[in-house]
Order: C-alpha cells, then sequence, then structure tokens
C-alpha cells in the first residue's frame, strides 16, 4: 500500500510498466509506479493513443509525462511518441523521456539515431549483455545542466540496457550525460521555456541507484512550477538558460 502523495501532481506513464528483480537499492519496488510515488506524485498510465483521441484528451487532468513506449510497439513504429513530444513542446509540458522514448524526442525534432549500436558504431563500448540485465558503465554528466542539478557534475553510474541510441543530436537540445565512449545517454531541451529531458538508461529498474529517484522528481518538480507554483521549493535553478 502507499500513502497518498502531498503533492496534487498527476504523472502520466505512456509506456509499459518497467517490472524487473529488484527493489531500487533496497528503498523502493522496482516499477514506474513505485518510484513515481515515493516521488511524491501520482501516477497514471496512459493506454496507446491510435489517432482517435487528441493528446489533450488522452493526458487531460496530468501536469506531466513519462514517455517511454509500449512493449507491443516497436521504436520503428512510434508515431505517436513522437507526436506526443511535439504536443509537449507546444504546450510546454513537462516531460521526461526514458530509452526508446529518448529516442522519440530526439527524432522529434529532427535528430538521427543509431538503430543498433553494436552494428553502427562497433567502437562504443558493449551497452547492452543480454543474459545480464542490468549492466551497468560510467557516464559524464555536463556542467550547467539539469542533470549535473540532479547528480553534480562527473561521472556517475548507470545501468545500461539498450542497443539503440543518439547519432544526431536534435536542434534546440543539449547533450547533458555521454558514456565513456562519446554514446549519448541523456539529453534535455537547451532552455528553461519548456522542461524536456531524456536519459537512455532505467532510472525505474530493478538496478537502479539511489539517486535515480531525482530524475522523476525533477519532472515532479517542473509541474509544480507550472501548474502549482505556490509549492514549489525554494533552491538554486537546475538548469542554466541559453
Amino acid at each position: 500500500m502507499f500513502d497518498t502523495p502531498t503533492s496534487p501532481i498527476r504523472l502520466a506513464i505512456y509506456g509499459s510498466e518497467r517490472i524487473t528483480p529488484g527493489r531500487g537499492v533496497g528503498l523502493w519496488n522496482a516499477g514506474y509506479k513505485n518510484f513515481i510515488h515515493a516521488a511524491d506524485a501520482s501516477p497514471a498510465f496512459v493506454k496507446p493513443n491510435r489517432g482517435d483521441r487528441s493528446w489533450d484528451e488522452v493526458l487531460h487532468g496530468c501536469h506531466g509525462v513519462v514517455v517511454t513506449g509500449h512493449d507491443d510497439q516497436p521504436h520503428a513504429k512510434g508515431g505517436d511518441l513522437e507526436s506526443l513530444c511535439v504536443w509537449a513542446k507546444k504546450h510546454k509540458f513537462p516531460l521526461l523521456a526514458i530509452d526508446n522514448g529518448m529516442l522519440s524526442l530526439n527524432a522529434s525534432f529532427g535528430g538521427l539515431n543509431y538503430a543498433d549500436l553494436a552494428r553502427e558504431l562497433p567502437e562504443a563500448l558493449q551497452h547492452r549483455h543480454p543474459p545480464e540485465p542490468g549492466v551497468r558503465h560510467a557516464i559524464n554528466v555536463q556542467p550547467d545542466t539539469i542533470l549535473c542539478g540532479i547528480f553534480g557534475e562527473g561521472e556517475i553510474v548507470v545501468n545500461s540496457e539498450h542497443r539503440a541510441g543518439i547519432q544526431r543530436l536534435a536542434m534546440g537540445f543539449r547533450v547533458s550525460g555521454t558514456a565513456l565512449d562519446g554514446v549519448i545517454e541523456a539529453i534535455e531541451f537547451a532552455t528553461d521555456s519548456w522542461f524536456a529531458m531524456g536519459v537512455q538508461w532505467q532510472p525505474a529498474a530493478g538496478s537502479a541507484s539511489g539517486l535515480d529517484i531525482q530524475v522523476f522528481r525533477s519532472v515532479i518538480e517542473a509541474a509544480k512550477k507550472k501548474y502549482f507554483p505556490a509549492l514549489v521549493t525554494t533552491k538554486k535553478p537546475m538548469a542554466v538558460a541559453v
């Protein structure tokens, strides 16, 4: 059972639940629902939009969205994810994009993605070992970014379960984290006019670190700032407008 969140924020999840063994370093069970509850918001899973409803209808009553994609929907056919990202930018709707969601965010605004890092970028590190879920590697967090406000500048370790990746970054975005081989692991919108952040790793998996919940708290804080500014906590800005 969960306590009722003290925050009024309702966060939509456009994608399948993340169910893997583990308890998020023993602090809470794995899964988007558990992490979002722990971050003090109410999660709301959203069914795939087949084009029969507007995004205003789909996301009615929500204050932000986590975009991950549905398991039965290949990334190559994820036009709905891209449509959602474009709608979110138009409405300045806070957005957190995870794994395939980040690739769709990049593609939505003119970026180019690798479909298979091992084949298209053979000099890259092994970013996914199918027999070993939750493989981890280091990334470098860039200064003056939202991600730096979460983790601090420098090197951190994240889980790695992806085959695809960003090849060319979309205009209007900046890289906030890279693996040691140069593969982009995190991006964000380059100004504070819209909160949009993408991460390639799985911050709600059983192999997530104790700090990964801050990824969810960042989009929740952005939603508070937009819809409930009186609830925003006073602290130093997480991003620098450019």
